[in-house]
């Protein structure tokens, strides 16, 4: 089986030859598109291709129907709101992610924008400190479980909102588990978002919803720029002078955020899982999943079923 492994943003070296070594080992052959800047380089490579690994590059259905031979694309990461995963469906494509391997480098980016927001983006002025403080979890999957451990080694007081995980397995872990979004965020100092962008949760976090936190909230968001409604939350960071947003996705009106100084700051691209760890742990997940696909049919992490 051709595996193509199409990235216009390359893995590291280190993670393509644990990629190499996983699909030859299996008898397959790798093959590598990186750093590519043309949809038709990679509806060309694509071509010949039975299975597909990207980042966050675009699966479009025009990329699908050059895939002939096409039969799984694996997002190297959770998220896979780039891949057009209905129209995959239609053709018989197997779409999975690779749930988890970035999950620790986002928690941890969590934590270094908050730390920085909290010490006033070190501009020399007094902070706060993060002891003690309420920190709310929107959602509680894989990143949201490593920001809590990590929450504890700093001594905060975890709450969890998540509609599709049991209050009971939030309990379990040493979070609170409160009954509703709302509840989280008129509850919580810090509100870490960390939902998929889906019909129902894009644009959700607005500012009704926001306007609930306490004096001096703080909003972090390391999930999904389209869950913002960015000219909602700029409309209350107006009205409301005592309100941070940190993010590793840049806003589409960043030019207008970034006049709230010292309120305020973006990575100047998304960062969460911009780690050596997580880059070879997604890319190598992913050849194992497609290497189990084609010895078994097994399709564990599959996304559009």
């Amino acid at each position: 089986m051709k595996i193509l492994v199409a990235t216009e943003k390359p893995f590291a070296p280190v993670a393509i030859e644990g990629i190499r070594k996983e699909v030859e080992a299996a008898g397959h052959q790798l093959v590598l598109l990186e750093k590519y800047n043309d949809k038709a380089q990679l509806i060309e490579a694509v071509a010949d291709a039975d299975a597909l690994i990207v980042r966050s590059d675009k699966v479009t259905p025009e990329v699908l129907d050059a895939a002939k031979n096409l039969k799984i694309v694996v997002r190297a990461g959770a998220g896979y709101d780039s891949i057009d995963t209905a129209y995959a469906k239609e053709k018989g494509i197997v779409v999975e992610n690779t749930p988890g391997q970035n999950a620790n480098a986002v928690a941890e980016l969590v934590f270094g924008l908050l730390v920085y927001a909290v010490r006033n983006f070190y501009n020399g002025k007094a902070g706060t400190e993060l002891m003690g403080k309420k920190l709310g979890l929107l959602a509680f999957g894989n990143v949201g479980r490593n920001v809590a451990r990590i929450a504890k080694g700093f001594g905060m007081d975890i709450y969890a909102y998540d509609a599709y995980c049991p209050a009971s397995v939030i309990e379990q872990a040493g979070v609170h588990a409160v009954a509703s979004q709302d509840e989280l965020f008129q509850t919580c100092d810090v509100v870490s978002l960390h939902i998929p962008a889906t019909p129902e949760t894009k644009q959700s976090i607005n500012k009704a919803v926001v306007g609930q936190m306490v004096k001096g909230g703080i909003l972090v968001n390391t999930a999904r720029k389209e869950v913002i409604d960015e000219e909602q939350l700029l409309q209350l960071m107006a009205e409301r002078t005592d309100l941070k947003f940190v993010t590793d996705i840049m806003p589409d009106a960043h030019e207008k955020f970034a006049a709230f100084e010292g309120r305020y700051f973006s990575t100047p691209k998304k960062m969460g899982a911009q780690t050596a760890e997580a880059n070879i742990n997604a890319g190598i997940a992913a050849a194992r999943q497609i290497n189990a696909y084609f010895a078994n049919g097994d399709t564990k992490f599959q996304v559009n079923k």
